[in-house]
C-alpha cells in the first residue's frame, strides 16, 4: 500500500483523507516505509534545504485567552516570565542574533488575542529597522489583526505571518472556549487574501485522535497554506494539559510523515517540543520528510544550540 501511495504522490495524484488515516494507524515496522516514501517526496519537490526561523518572545504572559496547553495563559498558575513588549532596540537585536545562528528567518512573537495600537506601532517601527539593518526576513505572530493592520504589515514587506490552526475542528473545543476554530480559518483566510503568506499548523500530543491530525492536515491542505509547523506538546506545569501523557518518539515521526504526503510542496517545520519529545531521534524527523525547523529556542522553553542543529543538517545532507 505504501510503495503505491509513494508513486500516486510522486506522479502528482493527491492523498486521500481515509488514507492518510490508514497511514497514521501504520504498526511500527512500517513507519520505516512510510519514512521512505515522506523522504522521497520532500525531496521531489522540495530539494535538501532545510529552511530554518528563529524566534523572540516580544511580550510574554497574561494572555486572557485558555488554550489549555499554553503557559501564558493567565488562567493558569506556571511560573511562567511575564513583562510588557520589549524595547525596538531589543527586537532589533533579537534579529541579528538570529541571522548570527544561522536562521533565514525571525519572527517577532508576543502573547494575548492581539497588539494594542501603541504596541502594533513599536512592532511596525522594529520591522523597518530590522529590513534596514539586519538583512533578514521578518515574520510575525501577533493574534488576531484587523485587516487594516495585516494590510501595513504587507506594506511592510513581511515575509509569514503565523496563526496556527492547533488542532482538527472537531477537537478544537477540548483545547479552547474562548476563542472559536472559525475564528481562526478566518484569520488565515484574510492573510491570503491580502497576500500575505499565512505559516499555519498545530500541535500534537494534546490528546487528539489520529483522525484528528488527519484532519487538521487536510484543512491546511484545503487552505493551501506553504508552511506548516508541527508542534509537540511540551507539557507545561500548572496548564491543564500538564500531566498528559506524551507521545512515542515514533508517533511524531508517522504524523510527520503523513504530514508530507499530504502536503507535498509545502515546508514541514519541526517546532516547539522537537528536543523534549524526539530525544536521540530529531533526525529522523527529517528523514521522514520534514524541512524545517526553529532554532534558538522557543517561547517559554529553552532549545538546544543552534550549532548543534546546523551540525546535524549538514550531517543529514541537507543544506540551509
Amino acid at each position: 500500500m505504501i510503495r503505491d501511495i509513494l508513486d500516486n504522490v510522486l506522479n502528482g495524484k493527491e492523498l486521500g483523507l481515509e488514507e492518510a488515516k490508514t497511514l497514521l494507524d501504520a504498526k511500527r515496522d512500517e513507519v520505516y516505509f512510510l519514512m521512505h516514501a515522506a523522504n522521497a517526496v520532500r525531496e521531489r519537490f522540495c530539494g535538501n534545504k532545510i529552511d530554518l526561523c528563529s524566534l523572540i518572545n516580544a511580550k510574554s504572559g497574561l494572555c486572557s485567552e485558555d488554550c489549555k496547553f499554553c503557559a501564558q495563559s493567565s488562567r493558569y498558575k506556571t511560573g511562567c516570565e511575564v513583562y510588557p513588549l520589549v524595547s525596538v532596540e531589543e527586537m532589533v537585536k533579537a534579529a541579528k542574533k538570529a541571522k548570527r545562528i544561522g536562521a533565514a528567518n525571525f519572527c517577532i512573537v508576543i502573547s494575548g488575542g492581539g497588539p494594542t495600537e501603541s504596541e502594533f506601532k513599536k512592532i511596525k517601527k522594529a520591522i523597518v529597522r530590522i529590513n534596514k539593518e539586519v538583512g533578514i526576513s521578518v515574520d510575525c505572530s501577533l493574534g488576531n489583526l484587523a485587516i487594516g493592520m495585516v494590510k501595513q504589515l504587507k506594506e511592510l514587506g513581511i515575509a509569514r505571518y503565523n496563526h496556527n490552526l492547533e488542532t482538527s475542528k472537531n477537537f478544537y473545543k477540548n483545547i479552547c472556549t474562548t476563542h472559536s476554530y472559525e475564528n481562526r480559518l478566518n484569520m488565515v483566510r484574510m492573510l491570503k487574501d491580502v497576500g500575505l503568506n499565512p505559516c499555519c499548523g498545530g500541535i500534537i500530543g494534546l490528546g487528539e485522535s489520529i483522525e484528528d491530525r488527519a484532519d487538521l492536515a487536510f484543512s491546511l491542505k484545503e487552505l493551501d497554506v506553504k508552511c506548516v509547523p508541527v508542534n509537540i506538546l511540551n507539557a507545561r506545569k500548572g496548564t491543564p494539559l500538564g500531566n498528559i501523557e506524551p507521545l512515542p518518539p515514533m508517533e511524531i515521526i508517522k504524523t510527520i510523515a503523513v504530514f508530507r504526503l499530504v502536503l507535498p510542496r509545502s515546508v514541514i517545520k519541526i517546532a516547539g517540543g522537537r528536543e523534549s519529545a524526539l530525544r536521540d531521534m530529531q533526525a529522523m524527523a527529517f528523514l521522514a520528510g520534514a524541512n524545517g525547523m526553529i532554532i534558538g529556542g522557543y517561547l517559554t522553553t529553552k532549545g538546544r544550540s543552534a550549532a548543534e542543529d546546523l551540525r546535524m543538517i549538514r550531517d543529514l545532507g541537507f543544506t540551509t
